[in-house]
């Protein structure tokens, strides 16, 4: 697979370009030729976009569905990129048309049930069904505090332009993994799980993300397809990320700064000090959130973690 390198910024502005995502598969022994999705995003990691895309949508399975991927098209006039990546698949990889018909999640509008959107999450997400049953990941509250200003300091267009979102890949102990900017938040998340996809990381049950903007469902369907058990956010959820981090066992973890944090859903994977219920160290804060999501939470009784194959 060809690697695509980041994009500088031109001046003080976030680039934002077109990216159409080619398929190319075959279908009763004739090469199918599609374009699936076009979104605007910031240059960079464009293949990685397009392989997380396609995951996280489930159009494809893994890294062995792809044959090659790479840029193509016209550069823009001055620039380095190309708007368009073409993904062939393996002739054996079949694909769901109808999937690839539907109307693909790119507003909070976007019209469809949100009982009908987690059904299907459920039914077609094989790394996400595990997550409920993970003993794999334990964070330590006050961990959590850190990684804002962390994320943030390695963020670079972010701190060129003031105009990026970002997406972190953190192990329990803290360590930054993988990070990816776009202007489209839902871009930078797919950009991550591509990049574990294409390095064959997937499924990431002993990892958690960290996104810089609000939690959607769209975030919590991307981060539950890679199979990871943790989404904290610096901004707020909505109450349907709440909705899926409940049905699949997820922690979410919202409202997080260098303070305090609210846990969504899920505080089993959150390490608190052992004499305080409501404060890490240093005093600073841990709430639980006590607003309308008054269903009882789960896995509040997880043992350590085990490191599983």
């Amino acid at each position: 697979m060809k690697k695509d390198t980041p994009h500088s910024p031109l001046g003080q502005l976030a680039v934002e370009e077109p990216l159409e995502i080619r398929l190319e598969y075959w279908a009763q022994g004739e090469l199918q030729r599609r374009s699936v999705s076009i979104t605007m995003r910031t240059p960079g990691n464009d293949c990685e976009l397009a392989a997380g895309f396609l995951f996280t949508e489930g159009i494809i399975q893994g890294p062995d569905d792809i044959k090659q991927i790479r840029p193509c098209g016209p550069q823009p006039k001055g620039q380095d990129f190309q708007n368009i990546v073409r993904v062939e698949l393996q002739p054996r990889v079949k694909v769901n048309t109808s999937t690839m018909e539907r109307n693909f999640y790119t507003t909070s509008s976007c019209g469809i049930c949100g009982k009908t959107s987690i059904e299907a999450l459920k039914v077609n997400n094989r790394f996400g069904a595990k997550i409920k049953h993970l003993t794999s990941l334990r964070v330590k509250g006050d961990l959590l505090l850190g990684l804002p200003d962390l994320m943030k300091s390695k963020q670079q267009i972010f701190q060129q332009t003031g105009g990026c979102h970002a997406s972190g890949l953190f192990d329990e102990r803290g360590t930054l993994i993988c990070l990816r900017e776009d202007v489209g938040r839902h871009n930078a998340l797919d950009k991550v799980v591509g990049w574990a996809l294409m390095k064959g990381y997937l499924p990431l049950h002993h990892c958690f993300v960290l996104v810089s903007g609000r939690a959607s469902f769209e975030l919590m369907q991307k981060a539950s397809m890679g199979g990871i058990p943790l989404m904290a956010a610096i901004g707020a959820p909505s109450s349907l990320a709440v909705q899926v981090a409940k049905e699949l066992g997820m922690t979410l973890v919202g409202f997080l700064n260098n303070r305090s944090f609210k846990i969504y859903h899920d505080p089993g994977r959150i390490q608190a000090r052992q004499n305080s219920k409501s404060r890490g160290e240093n005093g600073k804060k841990i709430q639980r959130h006590e607003g309308p999501v008054k269903t009882p939470v789960g896995n509040s009784h997880r043992r350590s973690p085990k490191r599983q194959n």
